[in-house]
């Protein structure tokens, strides 16, 4: 038996409402039709997919591992037909949104590069929540988007999406002479005493992303500081606190980024855009040339590098 794309939406629905209930009000479905429905998906894949928790259901390893992969194919399905009655090529700049990441500046390059026929305009916005709205406001014709896993960001219609990196981990900047500093990856529970500068775009979950690990590990983050990029290095650099990064931040000097034990905080990056703004061949581009620019930069952080390369799954799809 073949699994169907019906059945991957179902269960990226699922693990992006944490709860059976709520992925089947959002799928116009009733709660037992959807869980007979998934136990008919882990029947035919062999193994379960989520776990019960206190708030709902949680992604099991092999359900993570089924997920990254579903994502995967149902944004490349979403891109192939999202695109009918695309516009005719436009010569107006390409209003682009991004997350703050390390790659901006070698997208701006690559894209300007590009035979796309038009120049850009780049607006950084830390928060998803914000760039997905844009986007579907009309502020933006592209998005590059950073979600936390397990904290959903919906694309509204006629928003079509494609997957970047559909997991990966994110990284603890310290000061280079914090007392562990000098370890290969650190403990999330072995920072409970640490004054922490609050993630920017804390409206759309990472905040909440962060604060749900630290519980798990079995503390409460105080919360000391509220910092751009730019304020928070500076803090980090000076040990008054520590901050939560992507893994292909450029460690300044005075600043070590390491990976966290067990990787309790994961993202995925997506390349989203209006098929009614830009052409279907146009989004290819910008995508491979998205993809290309933060294929510079995994090596710019040795230990990201390391785990980049123990998990090809998670490379682009180009």
């Amino acid at each position: 038996m073949t699994i169907e794309i019906r059945q991957l939406r179902m269960i990226c629905a699922i693990a992006e409402a944490g709860s059976i209930t709520r992925a089947a009000a959002r799928m116009e479905l009733t709660q037992p039709a959807l869980s007979n429905q998934l136990h008919a998906i882990e029947r035919m894949l062999g193994d379960a997919l989520f776990v019960r928790s206190r708030t709902g259901v949680v992604p099991t390893e092999f359900g993570r591992r089924t997920l990254d992969r579903a994502r995967i194919v149902l944004s490349e399905v979403d891109s192939l037909f999202g695109g009918a009655g695309s516009p005719q090529a436009s010569t107006e700049p390409l209003r682009l949104g991004c997350a703050h990441i390390a790659c901006i500046s070698s997208i701006v390059d690559r894209v300007q590069a590009a035979p796309l026929g038009r120049s850009v305009m780049l607006h950084v916005e830390s928060s998803a929540a914000v760039l997905a709205d844009s986007l579907a406001s009309g502020r933006y014709d592209a998005a590059l988007l950073g979600i936390m896993a397990g904290f959903d960001v919906p694309l509204e219609r006629p928003v079509t999406s494609r997957v970047l990196v559909p997991r990966y981990p994110c990284f603890v900047a310290l000061a280079a002479d914090h007392r562990l500093a000098g370890r290969e990856q650190v403990r999330l529970g072995d920072l409970r005493d640490e004054a922490w500068i609050g993630p920017p775009g804390a409206d759309d979950g990472s905040l909440a992303a962060l604060r749900a690990a630290c519980l798990e590990a079995g503390f409460e983050p105080l919360i000391r500081f509220e910092a751009p990029s730019g304020g928070g290095r500076e803090l980090v650099a000076n040990g008054h606190g520590i901050r939560v990064v992507e893994p292909t931040f450029a460690v300044p000097p005075g600043t070590v980024a390491l990976p966290l034990e067990g990787d309790p905080l994961m993202a995925r990056l997506l390349v989203a855009w209006r098929p009614d703004r830009i052409t279907r061949e146009q989004a290819d581009l910008l995508y491979r040339e998205i993809a290309r620019a933060y294929l510079l930069h995994v090596t710019d952080n040795p230990r990201f590098h390391q785990w980049w390369q123990a998990h090809p799954e998670m490379h682009p799809v180009l």
